[in-house]
């Protein structure tokens, strides 16, 4: 495969940021326009998709009450806390992240092997299968067999979430052919898919008579969600605005003409090779990858890896001071709200901010020293009213409004801060190593995800 170097030629005045992103046609396009994205249809595809890649976490970890009371001898009003339920966060984080490396893994290697349409459905099957097994298990009777309900969750904890992975990765492949709009609105889907989770249990805990009935509505929610997801990937090819980023360069060049010397120009401007399906079926190379996004995949990686210590292993677990008072605000809603509800709305915000705000820059120095301040988050959460507490008994932050503060801080920069480098990613690379460039940066939140919940299990052991 060409360098870059042999594929782009820059102005001399562009900074070094500027070089990896915009550059100067070397020779005349020879692609017909792109269509229009009539009423922002693909748009919103991508963002209803983006919500169903982290569906499953969202639904699970979201769930907590009916995890409490299926894991333990406990009535609907008064679920009993016990070493699986003390810990089950920490165990749900580290089950649906560890394995999902592997998994990413294995979905860069068939990047080009294995289309990405048959990568994307099959792991959305898998998914709704899973979700299926688990929305029927919520009217079994699982008392007399405790622990064997928690070896069938865990287990299909780490199947969803080996499928979601395969299925963000392809679809961060995917995204990155087309402009940096559709990416964003993906990523903004990610984070209403949190918002919306959070939504449905609220309103399932007001509207239903029993934790079962709540959790019933709540699953079939996300079966009849996961089964809109496969209808509208379907329909992606059949919309002219997608059909056009998603036909390889080859393809365009057919009916458009090409360049003798074997190099073209795109529909933006940028200049790549004309033949990049020479390299179908064989593994992206890694290497000159890995050299241009170690950077923001250092940022990924980091914010991520705070953020799982935190949300939800500890922030699900602070106690409202004020829970004695009896208040149905400060018992069956304070952590629906302020930890999840709140979270996923901040989250939301941070990465809907992106779409208007790029800085710092995908080279600046500023952009992984903002990533490290987030460290601050971890003592903030410890010493505020999390429950119960063995070890560390010190309580600093005895007021409500202060959890409520930090985990609104704590989602925005998530949001923010993780959402930027996952739009650089695709973008600071030859367009022919985008799809590959997409499942890297998965890689690096994956990590980011498995490292953290392997630390969250330590911190919550240590209070």
């Amino acid at each position: 495969m060409e360098s870059q170097e042999s594929l782009y030629s820059t102005p001399n005045s562009q900074t070094e940021e500027e070089d990896s992103l915009i550059f100067t046609p070397l020779v005349r396009s020879h692609f017909q326009q792109a269509p229009p994205d009539k009423f922002n249809a693909v748009y919103m595809i991508f963002f209803f998709l983006g919500i169903g890649s982290l569906l499953p976490w969202n639904f699970f970890c979201t769930a907590k009450q009916y995890w409490l009371y299926k894991l333990s001898n406990a009535t609907d009003h008064s679920p009993q806390r016990n070493d699986l339920g003390n810990y089950f966060e920490s165990y749900l984080s580290f089950a649906s992240t560890v394995p999902s490396v592997l998994c990413l893994m294995v979905n860069y290697l068939l990047v080009n092997k294995i289309s990405a349409k048959v990568r994307v459905l099959s792991s959305l099957f898998v998914m709704l299968i899973i979700f299926c097994v688990t929305t029927v298990l919520v009217k079994v009777d699982t008392s007399s067999w405790t622990y064997g309900f928690f070896g069938i969750t865990m287990a299909c904890v780490v199947i969803i979430s080996g499928a979601s992975n395969v299925f963000l990765g392809s679809v961060f492949g995917e995204v990155g052919r087309f402009p940096m709009k559709n990416l964003q609105a993906l990523i903004s889907g990610q984070a209403m898919g949190g918002t919306f989770s959070a939504l449905a249990s609220v309103i399932d805990l007001a509207a239903a008579g029993s934790i079962l009935d709540s959790a019933l509505a709540y699953f079939l929610t996300a079966d009849v969600f996961l089964l809109i997801c496969i209808v509208l990937y379907l329909t992606l090819p059949r919309i002219p605005y997608s059909s056009y980023y998603l036909k390889s360069l080859d393809q365009r060049i057919q009916h458009t003409g090409g360049e003798p010397n074997g190099l073209v120009a795109n529909d933006t401007g940028s200049v790549r090779s004309a033949s990049p399906s020479s390299s179908a079926g064989t593994i992206p190379p890694l290497k000159p990858i890995l050299k241009k996004t170690a950077g923001v995949g250092f940022s990924v990686f980091y914010t991520f890896f705070i953020s799982i210590i935190i949300f939800p292993s500890i922030s699900s677990s602070i106690k409202s001071t004020s829970r004695n008072s009896g208040s149905v605000w400060t018992t069956k809603y304070f952590v629906p709200l302020t930890c999840f509800l709140l979270y996923n709305l901040a989250d939301w915000a941070g990465r809907q901010i992106t779409a208007w705000i790029q800085v710092p820059g995908p080279k600046s120095k500023a952009l992984p020293v903002l990533v490290l301040l987030r460290t601050a988050f971890l003592p903030l959460f410890l010493f505020c009213n999390y429950q119960p507490r063995d070890h560390l008994h010190i309580v600093f932050f005895d007021r409500d409004f202060y959890p409520a503060i930090f985990t609104s801080a704590l989602g925005l920069t998530n949001g923010y801060l993780g959402t930027l480098p996952m739009i650089y990613g695709p973008k600071i690379v030859p367009k022919e190593l985008a799809e590959p460039t997409g499942v890297v940066m998965s890689f690096f939140l994956t990590l980011g995800l498995a490292a953290g919940s392997a630390f969250s299990v330590l911190v919550v052991h240590l209070i």
